[in-house]
């Protein structure tokens, strides 16, 4: 046993080599995202959460999460719903083309986005698709913040495509993965009880795969939350988080930067760990 631990030492300290170098600078957004300096200067001046207050004035910032949040939400449960739909289809069905149907849908998960990104540009122009939003809620109705009235709640179509196109195929995955283990026979005694297909799938197909399914949906809205090439594409007048950090970027590293880069990881970081947690297979 000690022989077995000693050979793998040499491995576990590469493993946390690997690791220190992937996530040391995560860490180092976080840290000065509290730096009481207006540049990124070592050692740490000291530390204050003025960043993170200025961050919170910052409305064209605010506006950006909305749009993100709204988008990657929207996004999410077209992405699911369509997806759920495309798993099912293709592990419970035989129809011809079916292995070609399977392998397409890797296409956009190992296609760069860039190409993605231009493809759907390309395509919304030869449709004569505006690549405008559609405002639900704004200053002209009810105010979605009172104490400021100068946010909208909008909708970005061409964006909410464009991400659902790589969202898609990752619902399906993970989904065609954990019905590969279900015991399709639990379906056929509902349906021999005089269950209808719909109250079947709702009370036995559906509580069985939620798991999968909401893991599914945590791993693609944190996917779409972060998007960043299509959106930039596919988007018009308008801008998501990533994009306005972007731009923010374009004329130096403002400290506020760090504070939101600091949220958005944890955000990413959390969906993404419960989204793992639940569509994990279980027994």
């Amino acid at each position: 046993m000690s022989t077995i631990r000693s050979g793998a030492l040499p491995f576990a300290a590469f493993a946390l080599i690997v690791y220190a170098f992937l996530l040391l600078p995560l860490g180092v957004i976080v840290l000065f995202s509290f730096n009481n300096a207006a540049t990124a200067i070592w050692p740490v001046a000291g530390f204050s959460a003025q960043w993170y207050r200025e961050m919170v004035r910052d409305q064209a910032l605010i506006q950006s999460v909305l749009d993100s949040l709204t988008t990657a939400t929207i996004a999410t449960i077209l992405s699911v719903i369509l997806g759920t739909m495309g798993a099912l289809a293709l592990s419970r069905h035989r129809f011809r083309g079916k292995g070609a149907v399977s392998m397409a849908l890797l296409i956009p998960i190992i296609m760069p986005g860039l190409v993605t990104g231009i493809a759907l540009l390309s395509y919304f122009q030869l449709a004569h698709v505006p690549r405008e939003s559609l405002i639900l809620l704004g200053p002209s109705q009810t105010a979605l913040i009172p104490t400021q009235g100068t946010y909208f709640l909008k909708i970005l179509p061409t964006v909410i495509l464009g991400h659902m196109v790589f969202m898609i195929p990752f619902v399906i995955v993970i989904l065609i993965a954990r019905l590969q283990d279900f015991d399709i026979s639990v379906e056929e005694a509902a349906q021999d009880l005089g269950a209808t297909p719909l109250k079947t799938f709702l009370t036995v197909t559906l509580p069985i795969i939620r798991p999968a399914l909401i893991g599914a949906a945590l791993i693609v809205f944190a996917l779409s939350f972060d998007e960043f090439i299509i959106t930039f594409f596919v988007i018009g007048s308008d801008s998501t988080l990533p994009l306005k950090i972007w731009s923010m970027m374009r004329t130096g590293i403002a400290p506020s930067i760090n504070a939101v880069a600091s949220i958005v990881i944890l955000l990413s970081l959390s969906l993404i760990l419960v989204g793992f947690r639940f569509s994990r297979p279980t027994d």
